[in-house]
């Protein structure tokens, strides 16, 4: 019996890499983070001035991942999905958070003004849930709410 391939997706920011990281720990699933593997292997084609980040060469990212979706349990971590093939994944997480909390987390991180503008944007009207939703069968696709608690001395 092959083991369930996983997608995390969300916007940059929600906690994609954390829980997939975590989740790889815990269950010894293999956890893909496909901007570094774009970067490790050079898988990109371009670069977006704009938003000063790189261009996946979807098609090399697809090919590339192939034979080890084949054989199960892979954790895959990228904000998107539409260019993945149906067939890879058994269950989607699309991870949110509060929007505050993302507008401080993309700001440490240095982006632009536009970038973070976007980014909040995409959150705010779900454009990855519904970009999930066309994508793959309703019943896979699930919506997760990072809550965010402070501990506080008393």
């Amino acid at each position: 019996m092959r083991l369930a391939n996983i997608l995390l997706m969300g916007t940059p920011g929600v906690g994609k890499t954390t829980l997939g990281k975590e989740l790889a720990s815990r269950t010894g699933l293999k956890y893909v983070n496909v901007g570094d593997l774009a970067q490790e292997r050079q898988l990109c084609d371009d670069f977006d001035k704009e938003y000063k980040c790189p261009v996946l060469d979807e098609d090399r990212v697809v090919d590339e991942l192939e034979n080890k979706m084949k054989e199960g349990g892979v954790i895959v971590d990228y904000h998107g999905c539409d260019f993945f093939p149906e067939r890879w994944f058994h269950i989607v997480f699309v991870l949110q958070t509060d929007n505050s909390v993302l507008y401080t987390r993309l700001e440490k991180r240095g982006y632009s003004e536009k970038k973070l503008q976007d980014n909040i944007q995409y959150e705010i009207f779900q454009i990855l849930y519904e970009e999930a939703m066309d994508s793959y069968k309703p019943e896979i696709v699930h919506w997760a709410t990072q809550q965010c608690t402070r501990r506080t001395r008393e």
